[in-house]
């Protein structure tokens, strides 16, 4: 362990807030008491930078840098084991936005270093968010930075900044007069982006006004790997039963759902399961992923690594 200096964190005390929305996403309902533990968090998400030292002084390979075992890919072309990563394209006319393959491509070459692509480079991205990284890659840094990764819980209680119940971690307005508040899409997704923020892509960490607590771009920039296992907790998925709770109706430091819960059902051949990814990312729009939210969540495989994936790490106590 090489730990890198707290001084960069913010201490965050313990607390009770109103976890989950009912205005938006099935799976972000019903709202509920939840109370975390203090614990400190960084300021902003792991940047190119922060990512560089750790690989440095590791030795880390990421496993957007090793081909695929076809043998975990049931059904995976011929000729697509080899080493990329999902790279995001902007299409040139509207699409079925229910098809994300418009989007998307899977690019040999893609990963930390080269978030484009094998002919990019992180020259002048060293303060941008690292991108292309797994899940189990956040792990490797959390572990060496000696932190972890934050619950979904605790995720969204930093996220709110003492906002309670506020739609947005700023209040209620998406823009309010017509300020960016955060790097995220505007316009028709996936193929008219107004820039009104200035960015296609990702932008430098702390471009955007700090949350109630201090925190930088825990909205937009980059969706942010938690360390729950995903759970759909929609009433609709529990079938009239209560909430689990304690305390008098408050839940305590929740803790995600199960491994195997996790795994997609509409994904038979290939059981790989999921964790919960919190905060949107600069490809959410209006029309499109209204992710841009505290209690917003999405679902991921732990292998996926693509070019709008970060993350950042919490100490606790």
């Amino acid at each position: 362990m090489n730990p890198i200096s707290t001084h960069d964190m913010i201490a965050l005390p313990p607390g009770t807030f109103t976890m989950g929305s009912e205005r938006f996403y099935a799976d972000e309902a019903p709202c509920r008491q939840v109370r975390v533990g203090p614990f400190r968090i960084d300021r902003a998400p792991v940047t190119n930078r922060d990512f560089a030292r750790f690989v440095a002084e590791t030795g880390h390979i990421t496993t957007a840098e090793v081909a695929p075992d076809p043998a975990d890919y049931p059904g995976m072309l011929d000729g697509m084991a080899y080493a990329g990563s999902l790279v995001f394209h902007r299409t040139a006319t509207p699409v079925d936005v229910r098809d994300p393959s418009q989007w998307w491509s899977f690019l040999a070459g893609a990963d930390w270093r080269h978030p484009l692509g094998p002919d990019s480079g992180i020259e002048e991205l060293e303060e941008h968010p690292v991108v292309h990284v797994s899940h189990a890659d956040a792990e490797a840094y959390a572990a060496w930075a000696g932190k972890s990764l934050p619950t979904e819980a605790e995720w969204e209680y930093a996220a709110r900044g003492g906002l309670e119940e506020a739609e947005f971690a700023w209040g209620d307005e998406l823009a309010p007069g017509g300020a960016m508040l955060a790097n995220y899409w505007q316009g028709l997704f996936p193929f008219a982006n107004q820039l009104l923020d200035g960015w296609e892509r990702t932008s430098p960490v702390g471009s955007y006004p700090p949350n109630g607590y201090g925190l930088v771009d825990m909205i937009g920039n980059v969706w942010e790997w938690t360390a729950d296992w995903y759970a759909d907790r929609s009433r609709s998925a529990r079938k009239g039963k209560p909430a689990p709770s304690c305390c008098g109706g408050i839940e305590v430091d929740p803790r995600g759902g199960s491994r195997g819960g996790s795994l997609d059902p509409a994904m038979q051949a290939m059981r790989i399961p999921r964790k919960v990814l919190k905060g949107g990312s600069h490809l959410c729009a209006a029309n499109y992923c209204q992710r841009y939210r505290p209690a917003a969540r999405h679902p991921q495989m732990v292998d996926s690594s693509t070019s709008h994936i970060g993350f950042r790490c919490i100490l606790r106590g």
